[in-house]
């Protein structure tokens, strides 16, 4: 514990150890301050435990066997299911077995103080924490409090659904056993790959899907994903609701507003999340609502606009772009300009400066791994049309690039590249295909470095891999005129 522990005293008091809050405070200590982390679960949050890291590895099983199944010479050694028991202690491992003692010493090592607890603002740069056994501690914060409480599932009001004690992406992705059926309410991310998920391992699954899968990203996705999901079983039923729940022998009796009843052993819910705010004490420092509105360095800033000095929102918290890795890229941010502002530096937060989260508006990144993958970066094309920009969208059927065809036998794919025209830059980039997270970060780079499309001919890809796909765009696209 450092010094600044014994009077609970910081310079910076964070809510939340999940990866955000972790980055939050590793960055203001690198700047030369003083933190503490308040965490009433387990150090290294949702991410750690309930989604990222463990749902792939519940994911990589299927998608390794599918890959195999596509190749000639190595179906023929794919004699057998997935090993369930296996797959769950793999995952299992990658939760740590829901043990956080290893981030904890990772938090001591960088000198990051822990206090365990519900943490909760009760004025202006105070932070009261509620132990486990009801005692109070109160701790004061020097320059910052930081909120990185993360996002928490949302539950619709279906007469009935609570009652049946649903899962959540929690219990889907902690569960130790695998049901015979599975009702998965919703067709966003968590739902199109816990669905995938529970299919490869032996469950009966059922998806209701209010309108359209993957809906906010390009169509493509949606479709490819739904069709592939069909093909493994998954009976994806589009626009149809639950009305009502009932418990029945065997688990719940599921009525749909469509007139057809599903009966499922476990009901999903994934029809999103909201920011965890409505109970962190907005109120005591003057602020209303449950929700909060930042500033580009994730300041907290008032109904009027005006920034509270010392307040910040960072990650899910503040609903700008909730996903792990830009809530860590907003954390780096903000830990930076807590010190910064702390010790009186300059602070940079133009856009594209080095304490402001710019890639949150126009160059956020994805990956919603199900099989096919769905790798995105930037604005869709309707994005770009909504925002004014004067597009062309050019396309590519990625199973005719050379790398594609090695990659699997009968590869289905598709590229989508969205060009504002004015200024003749990417500024958005969809795949759709087995394996192509890894396609990605190219793209970022050439959204976030504004690329010109000419400069992009001389970026020439390897053959014969996926990344030829590029070279096909831009031929789509039309090479340059000389001089």
């Amino acid at each position: 514990m450092t010094a600044a522990a014994t009077d609970g005293s910081y310079d910076v008091v964070v809510i939340g150890a999940g990866p955000v809050g972790e980055n939050v405070a590793d960055r203001a200590v690198q700047g030369g301050l003083s933190a503490v982390v308040v965490e009433d679960r387990l150090v290294g949050g949702e991410c750690s435990y309930w989604a990222c890291m463990p749902s792939k590895a519940l994911i990589r099983p299927g998608d390794v066997r599918r890959a195999a199944l596509r190749v000639d010479g190595a179906r023929q050694a794919v004699t057998g299911s997935l090993d369930v028991a296996a797959v769950l202690r793999r995952r299992n491992s990658f939760a740590s077995d829901w043990d956080d003692s290893g981030q904890v010493e990772w938090l001591g090592s960088a000198g990051i103080d822990l206090v365990r607890g519900r943490g909760r603002l009760s004025g202006p740069r105070e932070v009261t924490v509620t132990t486990s056994d009801g005692a109070e501690r109160v701790l004061t914060a020097r320059h910052a409090v930081a909120l990185c409480t993360g996002s928490s599932p949302v539950v619709p009001d279906v007469p009935g659904l609570r009652e049946s004690g649903p899962w959540t992406n929690r219990e889907a992705t902690e569960a130790q056993e695998v049901p015979g059926s599975l009702l998965v309410i919703g067709g966003g991310v968590v739902a199109c790959e816990l669905a995938g998920v529970y299919a490869d391992l032996g469950a009966t699954a059922t998806m209701l899907v209010r309108s359209d899968l993957l809906g906010g990203y390009e169509p493509a996705a949606g479709e490819l994903v739904g069709a592939a999901l069909e093909e493994r079983g998954v009976d994806v039923r589009r626009g149809v609701s639950a009305a009502a729940v009932r418990a029945v022998d065997g688990g719940s009796e599921i009525e749909c507003d469509d007139g057809r009843t599903v009966r499922a052993e476990r009901i999903l819910v994934a029809t999103g999340r909201r920011p965890q705010t409505e109970d962190v004490g907005l109120e005591s420092v003057g602020l209303r609502g449950d929700r909060v509105a930042v500033d580009e360095t994730m300041r907290v800033v008032d109904g009027d606009g005006a920034p509270v000095e010392w307040l910040y929102a960072v990650g899910d918290a503040n609903g700008r772009s909730p996903v792990t890795h830009q809530g860590k890229y907003q954390a780096r941010a903000a830990g930076d300009v807590i010190a910064a502002r702390a010790q009186g530096a300059a602070v940079d937060d133009s856009a594209w400066g080095v304490h402001a989260a710019t890639a949150d508006h126009t160059a956020a990144t994805q990956v919603v791994f199900t099989d096919p993958q769905v790798a995105t970066v930037g604005l869709t094309a309707a994005a770009a049309e909504d925002a004014g920009l004067r597009v062309r969208v050019v396309d590519q059927d990625l199973g005719a690039v050379a790398g594609a065809s090695v990659h699997a036998d009968g590869y289905t794919g598709t590229a989508r590249m969205v060009v504002d025209e004015d200024r003749r830059v990417v500024v958005g980039v969809t795949f759709v295909g087995q394996e192509v997270a890894e396609l990605l970060h190219a793209a970022s780079v050439a959204v976030v470095g504004e690329v010109p499309v000419d400069r992009l001919w001389h970026a020439v890809p390897a053959y014969p891999t996926m990344s030829e796909v590029w070279l096909r765009l831009l031929e789509a696209y039309g090479r340059p005129a000389a001089g």
